[in-house]
């Protein structure tokens, strides 16, 4: 199964990057060709309103090992590095321990959703206004700038598979597992196969689900889902 056009389906894009701070009702900033950057830790300290926000658990939402997203090898490895790194293992190195292979492969386990309905958010600022005067954040909203995150999928269980194309010497294995200090585990299961584990960390955002919101001269038109078919995260 794949993971990212599983998640694409629902509305959610697979996160990328090293960054991995996303919670939902942030609102990021995603001007033209560049990349989306925190605005305000939550909507509240931008906008005020009488419809409060409740954040609710997606139960049909989750991921097993079952969805993984394969890569190409120099491209996966890219990715695991940097999913790592936010997990606190980038002293592993892999790209100078593993030099070619054909794939790598990334799957979750231990999923949770925290999701926010569309029509609340909608009720939320449709009578919403600034906290205070600010002229930085209508210019942002009327440019249709401002991004709001309107659903978290996380995880505390990471697997990763790396084939190489010669086989993996026996003593990558236990210097991977010295350097990770307990963090995760390495499992050759074959000659030029190895696996991942890292299990029972603090929950982890895998995903995110995000809202373009529409502004017209200073007034509420919409918004619109943008995770369900472009990369931004």
């Amino acid at each position: 199964m794949n993971l990212k056009n599983d998640l694409r389906d629902v509305g959610y894009d697979l996160i990328d990057s090293p960054i991995r701070n996303h919670k939902p009702l942030q609102l990021w900033l995603k001007k033209t060709f560049d990349v989306p950057e925190l605005y305000y830790e939550n909507v509240n300290h931008a906008f005020r309103s009488d419809t409060e926000i409740d954040i609710i658990e997606d139960q049909a939402l989750r991921v097993n090992y079952n969805q993984q997203q394969q890569y190409k090898f120099n491209i996966g490895i890219t990715v695991l590095e940097q999913l790592l790194v936010s997990l606190g293992l980038g002293n592993l190195s892999l790209s100078s321990k593993f030099k070619s292979g054909s794939s790598v492969s990334i799957s979750y386990g231990k999923s949770k959703t925290l999701t926010i309905p569309s029509g609340i958010i909608s009720r939320f600022f449709s009578m919403a206004d600034f906290q205070h005067p600010n002229p930085e954040l209508i210019r942002n909203a009327n440019r249709n700038n401002i991004l709001i995150i309107t659903g978290v999928l996380s995880a505390k269980d990471l697997k990763a598979t790396i084939v190489t194309n010669k086989e993996i010497d026996n003593s990558v294995t236990g210097e991977l597992s010295d350097m990770a200090e307990g963090n995760a585990s390495f499992q050759m299961t074959s000659d030029n196969v190895m696996e991942i584990y890292s299990e029972g960390n603090a929950a982890f955002p895998i995903a995110v689900k995000a809202n373009r919101l529409d502004f017209d001269k200073g007034e509420y038109s919409d918004i619109k889902l943008i995770t369900d078919n472009r990369s931004f995260f």
